[in-house]
């Protein structure tokens, strides 16, 4: 809890402005670099799922991964904005400013600060492979519908992972992918048609 005599967020931490009604994708990770892989996954939700907004939360630091050579975030946040070059795709860093480590802490945080709006978890078919190792997936998967969008190779790991087996009953059509904002969680849909196969993992290995 942050106290009364504690600064307020610098800009980059602040939550971004919105409403009650609206549909907002979000889309976490480290973004080392960001690059056109994610602008086009968020694109895709953008449109099949009819969201207003997709946030890119740039992470302070992923749990999972060794962070010693993570650049600082406001470097990252300022690349992924350049990168981003939309009006409905909004690079923050709103974690820092909420002070929470794990996704699940993020997406409760908003979940309770605004009820009135529609929060959909973003993620990439690699990371549903890997999403049963994250702190309290269920607990996510509960808190806001998900949306999975395929990558080139990734798709058979994906679908045969834990958690998608674990939520393989939730899972809605992927022609009613534009209701899913409005569904009441958990409930997951998993898009098909992004084919570039970048990742951040190679553009740093290239660098």
């Amino acid at each position: 809890m942050r106290g009364l005599d504690a600064a307020p967020p610098a800009p980059f931490a602040r939550i971004p402005p919105l409403a009650p009604g609206m549909r907002i994708g979000l889309y976490g990770g480290s973004f080392n670099p960001a690059h056109e892989a994610h602008r086009a996954a968020s694109l895709l939700a953008l449109k099949r799922l009819r969201l207003d907004r997709v946030w890119w939360l740039v992470t302070p630091g992923n749990p999972l991964k060794d962070n010693r050579a993570l650049p600082p975030l406001d470097a990252r946040l300022a690349q992924a904005r350049a990168v981003a070059d939309h009006p409905a795709l909004l690079p923050t860093g709103l974690e820092a400013g909420l002070g929470t480590r794990f996704s699940f802490d993020t997406v409760a945080a908003l979940v309770r600060r605004f009820p009135g709006v529609h929060f959909v978890w973003l993620m990439g078919a690699d990371n549903l492979a890997a999403f049963h190792r994250w702190q309290h997936w269920r607990e996510i998967a509960a808190l806001v519908p998900i949306a999975i969008i395929d990558r080139p190779g990734c798709t058979f790991a994906a679908m045969a992972s834990p958690a998608a087996q674990a939520l393989a009953r939730w899972r809605v059509p992927e022609s009613e992918a534009a209701v899913l904002p409005l569904l009441r969680p958990p409930a997951w849909v998993f898009l098909h048609g992004l084919k570039s196969p970048l990742s951040s993992t190679q553009l740093r290995a290239q660098g």
